[in-house]
């Protein structure tokens, strides 16, 4: 998850099917019981469209009295979406936003110029063993908006639009895709999709996106006779009309890309920006600690704590 952007994957490269660009295969860490998959950035691929982070989050069972305590911490330069299959995450930012994250719905947190964040499983949720699974990643914001004032919008699972037909359940989380759009407000062409299939059900992807990966998470696909199992990001070469197909188990997919922004992007801790400067700014910003009067401001109700900048 956000807190601790070190994990590397590995990216070896699928050479099996030439429609595939790149087949990543994210490394694994226990974060003290609670594992995280990262696939991007990776080596060979910082980006897929705008998507520059994508961590798997569990499955993770916890114990009655424990959960995740993500203390409050800073980002600029893009927007976080944390979709999730099982469990439910407080979420508190400088906004004054207090907001349940639960499985389906979209919670599109726009950093822009500086946000503050904390994200927890507390209060009730902790009297109880408890579950918690799904995928947290953030999007580049194009150079005309890294600097926007930032914003949170909340879309219920039910505001999503849903196909479903032909042995397969589509719910569109951002951009447009298959003839949809899905409500938020997104800053450059993008697409985010769950997909879930039957076995044997086969679904193309979209052809009117530049950038375009699949990532596993349960199940296994099959590309051109080659098969994928979870735990695997495929990214696609431009232009080709694809298809997969789940096999004997049925497969549930993230669906994922959209245009490429106009460069590369710096990453550093929870800041991602166009230049160097920027992240240095905001690095200056968050250590000077000023919550009254400076860049950053802590979430109303978790303003007790906070996560200090890395020394690095």
């Amino acid at each position: 998850m956000s807190w601790n952007p070190a994990l590397d994957p590995d990216c070896p490269i699928g050479d099996a099917v030439d429609a595939i660009e790149t087949v990543i295969v994210p490394r694994a860490r226990d974060l003290g019981g609670f594992e995280v998959r990262r696939a991007l950035p990776a080596p060979r691929r910082q980006m897929v469209g705008p998507f520059i982070f994508f961590d798997q989050m569990g499955p993770a069972e916890f114990l009655t009295g424990k959960g995740i305590d993500v203390r409050p911490h800073p980002h600029i330069g893009l927007a976080t979406v944390t979709y999730l299959y099982k469990g439910k995450i407080h979420h508190r930012d400088s906004l004054g936003t207090d907001q349940w994250i639960e499985p389906g719905a979209v919670n599109w947190m726009v950093a822009g110029h500086g946000i503050t964040h904390s994200e927890r499983t507390d209060g009730a949720i902790r009297t109880h063993p408890h579950s918690l699974f799904g995928i947290q990643t953030w999007v580049a914001l194009p150079e005309a908006a890294e600097d926007a004032a930032a914003s949170f919008e909340h879309a219920p699972k039910a505001s999503l639009p849903l196909l479903d037909g032909e042995g397969k359940q589509v719910r569109l989380i951002l951009g447009t895709a298959y003839g949809e759009t899905a409500p938020v407000q997104v800053f450059s062409e993008t697409f985010y999709a769950d997909a879930l299939l039957e076995a044997g059900a086969r679904i193309p992807l979209p052809d009117d996106h530049e950038d375009r990966g699949v990532y596993v998470i349960s199940g296994e696909v099959t590309v051109a006779g080659d098969r994928f199992e979870a735990g695997q990001m495929l990214v696609f070469r431009p232009g080709d009309k694809i298809s997969l197909t789940a096999g004997t188990e049925g497969a549930r997919l993230m669906l994922l890309g959209g245009a490429t922004l106009e460069g590369p992007r710096h990453i550093w801790w929870n800041f991602v920006a166009s230049s160097k400067d920027r992240i240095d700014a905001a690095k200056e910003a968050w250590r000077a600690g000023d919550w009254a009067h400076g860049r950053f401001q802590l979430p109303p109700g978790d303003d007790d704590e906070f996560i200090p900048l890395p020394d690095k």
